[in-house]
């Protein structure tokens, strides 16, 4: 299996590297770098925005927390689907009309001023690195079980060296056919892994969704369609809430998606992406759930889970895999099984019981583009809050040359490729879809709140901004601090998501700060950007 993995390996990274050299000569400029000098068709759009959005959380992630958690998994997969419709009404026709590369651009259009621009960039590239770091650890993962001979950690930095060459050279456009490509796969990859689940089962879904209610374990009984297996306990429902209010807002402050807005021609071309986006990214979702239960009950949870007792031991190694054997000795043995290491590879694994190391190979290497993909629009969005927002915008004043602007944002791309390998490694025993449902949260709480005011409410102030970025921004990372997630079960915050207690303040402070400083300028930006945002007269195009 190794030679034919590292085939398929070599197969994808060398097609990529070829649409990379081919659209470099088309990103020398800042239009061409960071908005494919709006050349993007509304269905390429629809394809791009699935594929930055079909991560490796969705596919490694989720499948591993439906095969554990059942219907509590599939919610994971609900919040990002339905969090297409806040896109869809709220974000995508007013951003692309706006007529700008970032949506700091838009913000800082509306209110005028260098700590709202500076404030706006910090929030995204924490966004985005929560995100990158989700998406390495998944790579570090399926490399390390396929080629155990490279390892976890050169995995980490080969993935990382990639996504920069990616951006370094191809910017937007090559990235945007990357993600094209890597939709298809992936797609194609999860339909055909579906189809093989219910061809096990003789096409019989009743037979499928009984062997998934009736799941034994070491002749211990677990019903996988019923609710409770992830969010129980005291504050099960309370971590069910915040987890999607993170997902469902969340989507609509991600700084990679809301990017792919920016390079359409027209705004019905935005509509347009939104709606290809959503059928395709609803199929998959729907073919998660499929291998996840799949994945429970054709290679058993037995193969990618460890068994433990008490509830609270359960929550704490699901956050805490590297600590279990110290635990285990403490505890009896019963019918809990949870997730480990390598429990993000249920999908390869599932794909080895169905077909083959042939397979295996094959889905791995579906998985390893998927991240590349993903990695090099989050590298994109990180290099353009540096580079435009606070280099070119802050720092020279939107004076210099395009060539200087265009070089800040390639070395930046290079200083965030190596942040993210550092930080993969040190955290590469997280759940890769936990770690982007944080990040979700961050930008929920941070970005949504000043882009929805900024787009609709006439009043909405400087102060407000920076108060509503500040309080969402600062208490989404405290609470993630002193939360499950890094402190474990010495967790001062009980939830694993702070959405429910942080995107609240972030629009509580919002409004506090646009009623306590009124602000006579950004009111009178207001009409300027709405007619921007309903017509597109006078944006860029």
């Amino acid at each position: 299996m190794t030679t034919q993995t590292l085939v398929m390996f070599g197969v994808f990274v060398a097609i990529t590297l070829v649409v990379t050299y081919w659209a470099a000569g088309q990103s020398s400029t800042g239009r061409g770098f960071y908005a494919a000098h709006r050349s993007i068709s509304g269905v390429q759009n629809g394809w791009a925005i699935a594929g930055d959005y079909m991560s490796a959380a969705s596919f490694l992630g989720i499948t591993e927390l439906i095969a554990f958690g059942g219907f509590d998994g599939f919610m994971y997969a609900v919040g990002w689907l339905v969090a297409y419709l806040a896109v869809l009404f709220l974000i995508a026709e007013p951003l692309r009309n706006a007529g700008k590369y970032t949506i700091v651009d838009v913000i800082a259009f509306r209110l005028r001023g260098r700590e709202v621009r500076a404030i706006a960039a910090i929030s995204t590239l924490a966004i985005t690195l929560f995100y990158m770091i989700a998406q390495m650890v998944g790579a570090g993962s399926v490399v390390d079980l396929l080629l155990p001979q490279v390892g976890y950690t050169p995995a980490i930095v080969i993935v990382g060296l990639l996504m920069v060459i990616y951006v370094l050279f191809g910017g937007m456009l090559a990235t945007t056919w990357v993600q094209i490509i890597k939709a298809a796969l992936l797609l194609f990859t999860a339909l055909m892994l579906s189809v093989l689940v219910l061809a096990h089962y003789g096409f019989s879904i009743a037979a499928f969704l009984q062997a998934a209610a009736n799941l034994r374990v070491d002749h211990v009984a677990t019903n996988l369609l019923q609710p409770g297996a992830i969010f129980n306990g005291t504050h099960g429902a309370l971590d069910l809430i915040s987890l999607s209010l993170a997902l469902i807002l969340g989507t609509a402050g991600l700084p990679h998606i809301l990017m792919r807005f920016f390079t359409v021609p027209t705004a019905k071309a935005a509509r347009s992406s939104v709606a290809w986006a959503m059928v395709l990214i609803g199929v998959f979702y729907l073919s998660t759930s499929v291998l996840g239960l799949g994945a429970a009950t054709i290679v058993g949870q037995e193969h990618i889970g460890k068994r433990v007792t008490d509830t609270q031991a359960i929550r704490y190694i699901i956050r805490h895999p590297a600590e279990q054997h110290d635990l285990n000795n403490d505890l009896r043995k019963n019918g809990y099984l949870v997730p480990v290491r390598n429990s993000n590879l249920a999908a390869p694994l599932l794909a080895n019981a169905l077909g083959g190391g042939l397979l295996t190979a094959f889905v791995s290497a579906v998985a390893f583009a998927t991240i590349l993909a993903v990695v090099a629009g989050l590298t994109i969005a990180a290099s353009s809050a540096f580079a435009h927002d606070i280099w070119w915008n802050l720092v020279r004043n939107g004076a210099g040359e395009e060539q200087e602007y265009v070089f800040v944002a390639r070395l930046t791309a290079v200083v965030v490729g190596l942040l993210s390998i550092v930080l993969s490694i040190g955290l590469r025993e997280q759940n890769v879809a936990f770690l982007v449902g944080l990040a979700f949260a961050v930008a929920a709480s941070a970005n949504v709140p000043a882009l929805v005011f900024a787009l609709l409410w006439k009043r909405f102030s400087r102060a407000g901004a920076i108060v509503g970025m500040l309080c969402g921004l600062v208490s989404s990372l405290a609470l993630i601090v002193v939360g499950p997630a890094v402190m474990g079960a010495h967790a001062l915050f009980p939830l694993d998501n702070p959405g429910i207690v942080s995107i609240p303040l972030g629009f509580i402070g919002a409004i506090a700060g646009t009623l306590l400083v009124r602000d006579p300028e950004s009111e009178a930006m207001y009409a300027q950007l709405h007619v921007r945002a309903e017509t597109g007269i006078g944006a860029e195009v």
